[in-house]
């Protein structure tokens, strides 16, 4: 009988350090993202800014404009990781047309505050890679624990499923390259 009780309570202790564990994983993905969420808006204040500027010297590009504001507006408005990885790699094309039109105007390229705003992103942009990793590498400890015995037996008995990384298709990161002179 002793020996029933010990299994018995060592079985209670083993499920509840699993599902701690699991709880605890989880709540580091979630604060991991956060980190990226925070740096993200940033980047949404940035761009109304980004595209007045632009908007100053090339006013005729209207559907490039609209398609950076739309593309912002949905990044903004996206739920879930890969709704939002879809929406902000919509954002960074986007984003890639409306620098390809401020090659086609010197004046543009010499001004002050585009060159802040662009350096500004840039920042951002670095910001949100940190984030990034940073997330994946708490989702790949989360997805570890889910996915390795004996934890994985908690985890399917309390539903944690794996999570997705986040991933992100930043192509225009390499403008520090332009010359502005």
């Amino acid at each position: 009988m002793y020996i029933g009780l010990i299994i018995f309570l060592l079985l209670g202790v083993f499920l509840v350090w699993a599902y701690n564990g699991l709880v605890k994983k989880k709540l580091f993905t979630e604060e991991a993202y956060s980190g990226i969420d925070v740096q993200l808006k940033k980047r949404y204040n940035l761009i109304p800014n980004l595209l007045e500027t632009v908007k100053g010297y090339a006013q005729h590009e209207k559907d490039t404009f609209t398609s950076v504001v739309n593309a912002r507006n949905s990044a903004i408005s996206a739920e879930g990781i890969n709704e939002q990885q879809q929406a902000e790699n919509n954002l960074n094309s986007s984003l890639l047309n409306l620098f390809a039109l401020a090659e086609q105007y010197p004046e543009l390229r010499a001004s002050e505050n585009f060159k802040y705003l662009q350096e500004e992103l840039v920042n951002i942009e670095d910001d949100i890679e940190k984030s990034r990793r940073y997330y994946n590498g708490t989702v790949r400890e989360y997805n570890i624990k889910v996915a390795v015995f004996p934890s994985s037996i908690i985890a399917n008995l309390f539903k944690f499923r794996t999570l997705s990384f986040f991933e992100m298709d930043i192509r225009y990161k390499e403008l520090p390259k332009i010359s502005f002179s």
